[in-house]
């Protein structure tokens, strides 16, 4: 390698350590990172701007604008007081709906997004039931974190999966002959909420409670605004879903429908009584989306200097000899790695080394599932893998006016992400791997 690609790589490092040693705000670091490589020449500010994916980043400040709409109409609320009615007071139950409610919202927007809007209301109904706070937060921001994978909308890697390899929409529910990331995480899920069911809420038996003293808002206050919204969102997810028909990009089909929906929303006026659009905007995550561009133009700098093709080429015996062996390394190596690595860059990182082995024959499809899949999974080992698990842990201690032990997360997050990773590991090796090995 020669001297621009070295001081890629000690850039590239020293960027992902002080994100993840969040010795400055990691959102700076990783700007920091890219100024860098621009400064010292492994890329131009030219090129740093085109190696963003704009696709992507259109998708998810799209899906973010509605999904700001959506908390503001009271369907989360009213959502929770329907699993409220379902459980029967049996706290059990109820965390199992909720953190599937968790789960099913996700697969449509951000998993911080999720946690933000269900522990409100969730946090009520712990009182009133007599349920640790801690453990159902958890579940709702392990489960926002799992689903999120599920479809293209819910969360950054399968819109980088997106990206790389161009999978569709539909292509998540059934993708060359065989079922996907949907129905094999949907499968997932279920046996792991029933583990933990087992596991930690069997036995809290079953409590009378009275709704009207829940001081939670039982109707959807303004019916039209919660249509509109709503409306707005399945067009979206509709048009998305016929990508291929329009010939247009997501981003754009995203983006469209973002703006439709304010344009309507703006038209109504009182009839609605929506939150002003800059307050919308004004709520949006920003430092996420400047982390998320900065991580793609710092990939796309180790991309430049063919680091990532000299990766792939070092790994290519191992899945070209043993491609079972070397998806089952790839897996098991992840989920750890994920749990104390941010995992957007590491997944980021990895599509495109796989991608790179297709030279050699390899099937990428079996490599990039699992890479998704393990990299979604085992970022629920620890706070540092997945933002959505920090905003998680903080409602419960503000809430309970404690520090939770690190100790007392990994007694729920390490039985969670065992169960799913290994579900998950099975129906992947039967489903995608095993078939390709020739």
């Amino acid at each position: 390698m020669d001297t621009t690609a070295w001081i890629a790589i000690a850039v590239f490092a020293v960027t992902i350590v002080a994100v993840i040693s969040n010795v400055v705000d990691g959102t700076i670091a990783a700007l920091i990172g890219v100024v860098a490589m621009v400064w010292f020449g492994v890329m131009t500010e030219v090129e740093a701007f085109s190696l963003v994916d704009w696709n992507v980043m259109a998708i998810l400040v799209s899906v973010w604008v509605i999904a700001g709409y959506f908390g503001k109409t009271g369907v989360p609320s009213w959502l929770s007081m329907q699993a409220l009615r379902l459980s029967g007071g049996r706290p059990g139950l109820l965390v199992v709906i909720l953190s599937t409610l968790a789960g099913v919202i996700s697969m449509f927007l951000d998993n911080v997004v999720v946690i933000l809007m269900m522990a409100p209301v969730a946090l009520p109904l712990a009182r009133a039931l007599k349920l640790p706070v801690t453990p159902l937060i958890l579940m709702i921001g392990f489960s926002a974190n799992f689903m999120g994978s599920a479809m293209l909308l819910g969360d950054l890697p399968p819109q980088m999966l997106h990206s790389v390899a161009g999978v569709e929409f539909m292509d998540f529910f059934w993708h060359l002959g065989r079922p996907s990331s949907f129905p094999i995480l949907s499968v997932a899920f279920a046996v792991t909420l029933g583990a933990m069911y087992v596991y930690g809420f069997r036995g809290h038996g079953r409590r009378t409670v009275s709704i009207s003293n829940l001081g939670i808002e039982t109707r959807i206050p303004n019916r039209l605004f919660a249509a509109v919204v709503v409306g707005g969102f399945l067009l979206t997810v509709a048009g998305m879903a016929m990508r291929q028909v329009l010939g247009v990009k997501l981003g754009f089909i995203a983006l469209t429908g973002a703006i439709t929906l304010v344009l309507v929303l703006e038209m109504l006026g009182d009839r609605v009584n929506a939150p002003r659009f800059e307050d919308i905007l004004g709520e949006l995550d920003w430092r996420a989306i400047f982390f998320y561009v900065a991580l793609f133009a710092l990939v796309g700098g180790l991309e430049k200097v063919k680091l990532l093709d000299a990766l792939a080429r070092e790994l290519r015996p191992l899945f070209t000899e043993n491609l079972a062996l070397g998806a089952t390394l790839l897996y098991w190596v992840t989920v750890p790695i994920v749990g104390v690595v941010e995992h957007d860059a590491y997944i980021l990182t990895f599509l495109y080394t796989i991608r790179d082995l297709q030279a050699d024959g390899v099937p990428p499809w079996p490599l990039w599932w699992m890479l998704l899949w393990s990299g979604t999974l085992g970022s629920n080992l620890t706070v540092a893998g997945a933002p959505a698990l920090f905003a998680a842990l903080n409602i419960c201690q503000r809430e309970e006016n404690r520090k939770v032990s690190l100790r007392e997360f990994l007694a729920w997050s390490v039985p969670f992400t065992l169960v799913a990773a290994l579900m998950c590991y099975a129906l992947g090796m039967a489903i995608w791997v095993l078939p390709s090995v020739k």
